[in-house]
């Protein structure tokens, strides 16, 4: 396999902030070739300079032996190269057919599109490369594993020899994971050339041929994966060992802390309405809830904590028949919640760390007296949050805006963790934290619920749920698919589940 792309010596800085400051990668002909690092480690900026989002400070790209100083969007299309982020660019109304050739359809004349000659072109991609795709299906009607797929091809159709795969299986089963791997290796056999971006250790060492390693905008190494394991590479990315305990502790769950009894609740599809759901959580455990995102995971925690009505049935929290109270009235019963997206609903992004840490104290008289602020107790406790989850940098009037994943959705945690919390809904408590704030996150979650809280925790990463849950209910199509006990079951288990089998 011989060497088509080269980053050498790539500088960035965004104002006083060094983004990256010695960026090097390379990539080879038909290898899958893995980037890994934490938010704010550069790996991220690093791919938008080969996309041509950003143009480098210094250093020079150099595509099949032609030296280029910074590319466009344009020019990186132009060269083969192409990416699929992990949030999908499709328009739900038109078909797959219809997303995969809008901008580059083929023509009868001037103005009619000749679908018969684009469903032929499908053909080779179908065919050759084994996507399951259905050409005439709405994308509104078609599963998210699907739609991943139809970026794939839609990316290909634009004639990508280089295709950088952004967290590619963050909304996928373990099934519909095996399934992208499958894609991949054909991808790679044919001679396209894959820059694999992931959190998860375990799939990077699946699927990579090499393994780039960055931390804190510095180039640290690349390695075979033949070569090398998960605690060296999380060693290489901390530059530290990872510090928690994985073996599981059996829990003792106390009385029953919140009850729902066959509620129904109204969704923004027809597969994510709640449907005559029951279940309880006790006190000290965590109920893991999984599920293919769209499955009703926001319709069912927006009920539970009082943004969305619902339609029969009841929820019952210490006895307390709660179902029809605000969100207001809720908080004051010390019920906890950390939305699944901070930068929309989880945090004042232009607010100051301060700003966010009291916002949930603003009725508390220690802080707040005749509507005038006590600032030195505002700090005093805005100190201790800090400190406690160890928020950076340490500086309250730091804005969230300017925050890495990471710390951002440590604040969100320390705001509601710091109120002690007797039940906390807590919604993708990880997503898009890099591996070190994920082996924090998750210690802070066992400590709360070791000192009695009961946590409600959502999350699609099925390695996520199998290490924090106790048990762990399965959602597909808004109906309750099976509740199991976490230490009796593994990934293929819950992957059966999520897809609507049934458990053997």
């Amino acid at each position: 396999m011989g060497k088509i792309l080269e980053l050498k010596n790539i500088k960035k800085s965004f104002g006083s902030v060094k983004a990256i400051s010695n960026g090097q990668f390379n990539l080879l002909e038909g290898e899958v070739h893995s980037v890994i690092g934490e938010n704010g480690a550069g790996k991220s900026t690093l791919m938008k300079i080969l996309g041509g989002v950003y143009a480098p400070d210094e250093g020079s790209i150099i595509y099949n032996d032609r030296e280029y100083s910074s590319l466009s969007t344009k020019e990186a299309l132009e060269l083969g190269i192409g990416i699929v982020h992990q949030e999908f660019m499709l328009i739900n109304e038109m078909t797959v057919l219809e997303n995969i050739i809008l901008g580059k359809e083929p023509k009868k004349s001037v103005s009619r599109i000749d679908f018969h000659t684009a469903k032929e072109e499908m053909k080779t991609f179908t065919e050759e490369y084994g996507f399951d795709v259905r050409l005439n299906k709405k994308v509104i009607d078609i599963p998210v594993g699907e739609a991943q797929r139809v970026e794939i091809v839609k990316t290909l159709y634009r004639g990508a020899k280089i295709m950088i795969l952004d967290e590619p299986t963050a909304v996928l089963t373990p099934q519909e994971s095996e399934k992208l791997f499958s894609v991949i290796r054909k991808l790679k056999e044919s001679g396209t050339s894959i820059i694999f971006i992931s959190h998860k250790l375990q799939e990077v060492m699946e699927i990579s041929d090499r393994i780039t390693i960055m931390r804190a905008g510095e180039f640290i190494a690349t390695v075979n994966k033949s070569e090398t394991n998960k605690g060296e590479l999380a060693k290489m990315m901390l530059g530290r060992d990872l510090f928690h305990d994985t073996n599981r502790e059996k829990t003792s769950p106390g009385e029953v802390c919140l009850l729902a009894e066959n509620i129904f609740v109204p969704g923004e599809r027809e597969l994510s309405k709640i449907r005559d759901l029951s279940f309880e959580i006790r006190k000290g455990e965590i109920l893991g809830v999984a599920g293919v995102d769209g499955n009703g995971q926001k319709e069912f925690t927006e009920a539970l904590i009082g943004l969305r009505p619902v339609e029969a049935g009841k929820i019952l929290f210490h006895n307390q028949d709660i179902t029809n109270l605000s969100v207001k009235e809720r908080r004051k019963l010390k019920i906890g919640y950390i939305p699944e997206d901070r930068n929309s609903t989880g945090l004042l992004r232009d607010g100051s760390i301060i700003d966010n840490l009291i916002a949930l104290k603003i009725n508390f008289k220690d802080m707040v007296k005749n509507g005038i602020i006590n600032v030195a107790n505002a700090e005093s406790f805005a100190d201790d949050a800090m400190e406690k989850f160890d928020i950076r940098p340490r500086k309250k009037r730091h804005i969230c805006r300017r925050l890495s994943g990471g710390n951002a959705q440590k604040v969100v945690i320390a705001r509601e963790l710091s109120q002690s919390p007797e039940l906390l809904i807590a919604c993708q408590p990880t997503r898009g934290v890099d591996i070190g704030s994920i082996d924090a996150i998750h210690g802070l979650l066992r400590e709360a619920r070791d000192e009695g809280a009961s946590i409600l925790m959502i999350s699609t990463d099925l390695e996520e749920v199998l290490a924090l849950s106790d048990r762990i209910l399965v959602l597909y199509e808004g109906r309750i698919a099976g509740i199991v006990e976490a230490d009796k079951t593994d990934e293929e288990e819950l992957g059966l589940l999520m897809m609507g089998g049934v458990r053997s």
